[in-house]
C-alpha cells in the first residue's frame, strides 16, 4: 500500500472515528438539530399511550410531522420509554451511520479493486461534519441515508448482475426505498427513482428505447413497492385523515409555496435560492469542504476520463440536486443521502488531489482547537464554581487537546502526511468539542439527587427557547411535571418568583439572586446561555468568557399558589 494513506493510518483513523462517534453520545451538548426535542416528545407521549399508532403529541401542529418508523425506533430502544436516556435514543442512529459507512466501504472496494480506497470512502464520509451532526442524534436522517444509499451501493457492488436483475434487485430497491420513505417522507421516491432511471439510461448506452423496453417496468415496480410500504402508515393509523392533512399537505406540499416574494425570485436569490442550496451542500463536508471543492475541480478537468462508477456517482448527485432545487424550501440537509457519493469521489481521487484543500482543513482545525484550548484554560483558571463544584478538566482532556494540536501542526509541516493527518484531525476535533463541555455533563451542570427527590411529582416552570425544550429538562429533573415560560425572561427573578410556585431562574455566575424570606433555593447548577448581545460577545473576546457564556440556574420554591397557571399555554408547546 504505497500511498500517503497507509494501512497504519487507515486503522488509526478508524479507531478515532469509532471513538469520536461513541464519545459523549449521551451529551446534551452534542452537535444536533433542534428537531430532536419534538421527536423525543412524540416518542414519550406515544409510548405513554401504550399503542404504536396514532402518534401522540401535546404540541400544536407537530404530531404527524414524520412517518412512524423513527418514533417506533425510539419506543423500542427505550423499552417503551421505561429506560429514558439520550444514549438509548441515539445508539440506533450511530448503528445506521456505521452500516452506511461499512456498505460504502464494500462498494468502493469492489469496483476500485483497492481496500484502502474503500476504507478512505467510508472514513471521509464519517469525517464530514454533517454526518457527525445528523448521524448521531435522534433524527430521521441516519435511517433515511442508509436505506436510500443501499440500492445504489448494490448497483456499484454487483454491477451487471444488479442492472440485469429482473426481480431480485427491483424488489430489494423497492423495499429499501420504502423504508426510507417510512422514516422520512414519500417525497424522496422522486429523486431516488430519477437517479435510478439515469443509472439504467447510462447502462443502456443512453438509449431511451432500451430503457423503456428493458427497465421501465423495474422502475415502476420499485416506485409502487416503495409507496406501498409508505402507505402502510395510512392503513395502520386509526386517524388517516390527520396523516393526510398534517403530513402530506402541511409537511410536504407546503414546501412548494413561495417563501418571500414569488417562486422564481426565490429560486435565484435569498436564503432559499439554488445558489444557497449548492453552497450548503458543499458545506455539508464541514472542514473538508475545500477538499471536496478541489475534488470537483479535478473531476471536471478529467471529465473525459472518468470511470463508469464515477459517472454513476455524479448522476446520483445530479438527480438529487435537480429534484431538490424544485421546492421553494431548499436546504443542504436534503442532500445528505448523496454525501456518501461525494466521499467516494474524494477517495477515488485522493492520491491525485492537490494539498491546498487539506491544508485549509488543517488550518481551520488548528484555529478551532486553539480557541477551544484558550476557552478551556480561561474557564479552568477563572475558578468558577457552583455549589462548591468548580469547572475542572481531567488530565485526559488536556492530553487530547495537545495531541490534536500536534497532529494538525505535523500535518501542515509534513506534506507526505498532510492528507492522512487532516482526516484524523477531524475526528480529534469532534472529540475535543465534546470534551470541552464535559464539566457540564457532571455535577457542575446537573441537579443533585437530593434536589431531584425533593421536586419529584411537583409542577416546575423552566425557561424554554425551543419547542419541547422541556424534554431536555426531563433528563435533568426526572419525575417532575415541567411547564415552560419564555427563556428571555429567565433573568427577571423578582417577577418569576412572584408568579410561579417552583421556578428555574438564571443569575450571573457568582451572583446569588435576591429572593423573598419565605422562598427557598432547592437546587442550583451551571448552564450555558444560548443567546448573547453584541456587547457580551465583545467582552467574551476580551477574556470575560465565563461571566457571559454561562449562568447559574437556581431552582426556587416560592409561597405562590395559583392553580390557574396549569391552564396557561405552555411555551414549550
Amino acid at each position: 500500500m504505497r500511498s500517503s494513506f497507509t494501512l497504519r493510518y487507515a486503522l488509526l483513523s478508524l479507531v478515532l472515528a469509532i471513538f469520536a462517534y461513541c464519545y459523549g453520545l449521551d451529551s446534551r451538548f452534542a452537535p444536533k438539530n433542534g428537531d430532536e426535542y419534538p421527536y423525543m416528545h412524540i416518542v414519550r407521549m406515544t409510548a405513554d399511550s401504550g399503542h404504536w399508532l396514532p402518534l401522540q403529541s401535546q404540541m400544536d401542529g407537530i404530531k404527524n410531522t414524520k412517518p412512524p418508523l423513527i418514533f417506533w425506533q425510539g419506543i423500542a430502544s427505550t423499552y417503551w420509554a421505561s429506560d429514558w436516556t439520550l444514549f438509548n435514543l441515539r445508539w440506533p442512529s450511530v448503528l445506521y451511520t456505521a452500516l452506511t459507512s461499512f456498505f460504502l466501504f464494500l462498494a468502493v472496494r469492489r469496483f476500485s479493486g483497492k481496500t484502502h480506497t474503500g476504507l478512505l470512502a467510508g472514513l471521509v464520509w464519517l469525517s464530514f461534519f454533517a454526518t457527525y451532526r445528523y448521524g448521531r442524534p435522534f433524527l430521521t436522517d441516519p435511517p433515511e441515508v442508509f436505506w436510500i444509499s443501499l440500492p445504489f451501493f448494490a448497483l456499484l457492488y454487483w454491477g451487471k448482475c444488479a442492472f440485469e436483475s429482473k426481480l431480485f434487485f427491483p424488489v430489494l430497491a423497492g423495499l429499501c426505498f420504502g423504508l426510507a420513505l417510512f422514516a422520512k417522507s414519500f417525497a424522496y421516491i422522486v429523486p431516488a427513482t430519477v437517479a435510478l432511471g439515469l443509472y439504467f439510461w447510462y447502462w443502456r448506452d443512453w438509449s431511451i428505447k432500451k430503457v423503456l423496453t428493458l427497465d421501465l417496468y423495474k422502475l415502476l415496480m420499485i416506485g409502487i413497492l416503495a409507496l406501498g410500504v409508505f402507505s402502510l402508515w395510512f392503513a395502520l393509523d386509526p386517524q388517516p385523515e390527520a396523516v393526510w392533512k398534517e403530513f402530506v399537505l402541511g409537511e410536504n406540499a407546503g414546501k412548494f409555496a413561495a417563501r418571500s416574494s414569488n417562486y422564481l425570485l426565490d429560486l435565484v436569490r435569498g436564503g432559499d435560492s439554488i445558489w444557497m442550496l449548492l453552497l450548503t451542500t458543499l458545506t455539508n463536508a464541514g472542514l473538508f469542504s475545500f477538499v471536496l471543492l478541489s475534488t470537483l475541480i479535478q473531476a471536471w478537468r478529467e471529465r473525459r476520463f472518468l470511470s463508469a462508477q464515477e459517472v454513476l456517482l455524479f448522476l446520483l448527485i445530479g438527480a438529487f440536486l435537480l429534484v431538490f432545487s424544485l421546492p421553494s424550501q431548499r436546504s443542504g440537509r436534503y442532500l445528505l443521502p448523496v454525501m456518501p457519493a461525494f466521499a467516494a469521489v474524494i477517495a477515488l481521487h485522493w492520491e491525485r488531489l492537490p494539498l491546498w484543500g487539506f491544508r485549509i482543513a488543517l488550518i481551520l482545525q488548528f484555529v478551532v482547537l486553539a480557541v477551544l484550548t484558550y476557552l478551556g484554560a480561561n474557564l479552568e483558571f477563572s475558578k468558577f464554581a457552583v455549589d462548591s463544584v468548580a469547572w475542572t478538566y481531567s488530565y485526559a482532556h488536556w492530553i487530547l487537546m495537545g495531541a490534536a494540536l500536534i497532529v494538525t501542526v505535523l500535518g501542515l509541516a509534513r506534506p507526505q502526511q498532510c492528507k492522512a493527518f487532516a482526516l484524523m484531525s477531524c475526528f480529534l476535533l469532534y472529540c475535543a468539542l465534546t470534551s470541552s463541555l464535559s464539566p457540564l455533563e457532571g455535577q457542575l451542570g446537573r441537579y443533585s439527587a437530593q434536589t431531584i427527590t425533593q421536586v419529584k411529582d411537583k409542577d416546575i416552570w423552566i425557561p424554554c427557547d425551543y419547542r419541547a425544550k422541556d424534554e431536555e429538562y426531563g433528563l435533568l429533573l426526572p419525575g417532575a411535571h415541567l411547564h415552560g415560560y419564555l427563556a428571555k425572561d429567565a433573568g427577571n427573578v423578582g417577577e418569576l418568583i412572584g408568579t410561579y410556585p417552583v421556578v428555574a431562574v438564571h443569575s450571573p455566575l457568582g451572583v446569588k439572586p435576591e429572593i423573598c424570606e419565605s422562598c427557598q433555593i432547592v437546587g442550583q447548577r451551571m448552564e450555558m446561555r444560548a443567546r448573547h448581545s453584541d456587547e457580551e460577545i465583545k467582552l467574551m473576546l476580551q477574556g470575560q468568557i465565563g461571566e457571559h457564556l454561562f449562568v447559574t440556574e437556581y431552582l426556587i420554591s416560592t409561597p405562590v399558589s395559583n392553580p390557574e397557571l396549569l391552564n396557561v399555554k405552555d411555551v414549550c408547546r
